[in-house]
């Protein structure tokens, strides 16, 4: 006869802001790869890169600086989401993750698929709101009972 073995709750661990921010932007950035990836799917699209051209730019090195650029920044937002110090973290997240919104609603306009690009773009807005909400409402600790506020230990550095 066998024995049943007791159910077991699996641990439901914290996860740092860090890690959620950092989680969030790549997520983001492989969204935003793939919607250009897939893109090239769309008929006329390579066509028109082969004649130079993307949605209504010519294709130079000023267009390819500004589209590496606005990659560069989220993949950064990676490593500085689990590098950068806690209030400068913050800033940062809250600032870039507002800027993005904007650039992700451009990539809609004017174009014919709009299912497939409203989809990336509601999928990327998702990930900015996380972003935006994560560093909103980093955790703040409150000073320790037992640790001096900077104002006492400035004044006893200065005696």
């Amino acid at each position: 006869m066998r024995t049943r073995q007791p159910t077991t709750t699996l641990e439901d661990q914290p996860i740092p802001v860090r890690a959620k921010l950092a989680a969030a932007w790549t997520s983001f950035v492989f969204l935003y790869a793939y919607v250009d990836i897939l893109n090239f799917f769309t008929p006329g699209t390579v066509e028109d890169i082969l004649d130079g051209r993307v949605f209504e730019f010519d294709l130079s090195q000023t267009f390819s600086t500004t589209a590496l650029t606005l990659m560069a920044i989220p993949i950064f937002m990676v490593v500085l989401s689990m590098t950068l110090p806690a209030r400068v973290n913050r800033v940062a997240n809250l600032i870039v993750a507002s800027l993005y919104v904007p650039v992700t609603v451009f990539n809609v306009v004017g174009e014919s698929w709009l299912y497939f690009y409203g989809l990336g773009i509601v999928l990327e807005s998702i990930l900015l709101v996380l972003i935006l909400r994560y560093a909103w409402t980093w955790p703040r600790t409150a000073p320790s009972a037992t640790s001096p506020d900077l104002d006492t230990v400035r004044a006893q550095q200065q005696a």
